[in-house]
């Protein structure tokens, strides 16, 4: 990828959140994978692997005649795989599987970190069966905006988000590329089905506790976009872990989308 904004967190507090990540948002996906009707014997490819929950969840779901490929530029977290599943290093913009191998394919939170994303999701699609379905989820974070808290947390708060739309931008990248997801497959001739979750969270949840971690991790680049200060990080971090407050951190879209046989 261009620039990974996670690339330089510290090992034990990056794999840290990347679990939090699942304990907040697996049940959402699992949901969505099964909606595919996935079944044993499927060639499965995880997009940005992470800590490996979904790999090992589609593992078990394809069964020992199926098999899954856990794919991830930087795959130091993705710990033990089963016997039916594989893990490569790749960058997921020119990675070569084997074309239209897979019956599914599965990516979370993984186009928001590419620039040049349409590249990447042009050759996940080169990748899929025809017939085979692709379940993408990215964030919306135009949507964040605190719902309860004292005026100058709101004001923390609001200047912090400012800072990551800043820094995404300076990227190139899309801080609310989970709105395109809908459009991107249109165009590609899929229909795809469309959920938005909106992450209306207290202080302390695991979706304010991810966002909490994240700014601790990247508050050189939040900084270096000359939109916050110090004071207001912190003040981010208090508002995320207290259980009084509440926000929608950001929203997630959702999309399963089957492709044309033909």
């Amino acid at each position: 990828m261009s620039h990974y904004v996670f690339a330089e967190a510290a090992e034990q507090r990056e794999y840290e959140r990347l679990r939090l990540i699942e304990k907040a948002f697996d049940p959402v996906t699992e949901h969505r994978l099964l909606q595919t009707g996935i079944k044993a014997g499927w060639q499965c490819l995880e997009v940005g692997a992470g800590a490996g929950s979904i790999a090992r969840f589609l593992a078990a779901k394809v069964g020992a005649q199926g098999r899954v490929v856990a794919a991830d530029i930087a795959p130091r977290f993705v710990g033990e795989l089963p016997d039916n599943a594989e893990l490569v290093e790749v960058d997921i913009r020119d990675a070569v599987l084997g074309a239209e191998r897979f019956d599914l394919i599965h990516a979370r939170y993984v186009l928001v970190h590419i620039a040049d994303f349409e590249k990447a999701l042009d050759n996940m699609l080169r990748h899929l069966k025809p017939g085979g379905f692709i379940v993408l989820e990215e964030p919306d974070f135009s949507a964040a905006r605190p719902a309860w808290g004292s005026d100058e947390d709101i004001d923390h708060f609001d200047r912090v988000n400012r800072a990551i739309a800043t820094m995404f931008s300076r990227l190139r990248m899309d801080h609310a590329i989970g709105l395109r997801l809908p459009a991107l497959l249109h165009q590609r001739g899929l229909a795809p089905d469309v959920e938005c979750d909106t992450h209306l969270q207290a202080g302390g949840s695991p979706v304010a506790e991810v966002m909490a971690r994240s700014t601790e991790q990247l508050q050189e680049q939040y900084l270096d976009t000359g939109k916050v200060s110090e004071e207001d990080l912190r003040a981010y971090v208090r508002f995320a872990q207290n259980p009084q407050t509440w926000a929608v951190y950001y929203a997630t879209v959702g999309v399963v989308a089957k492709k044309n046989l033909g």
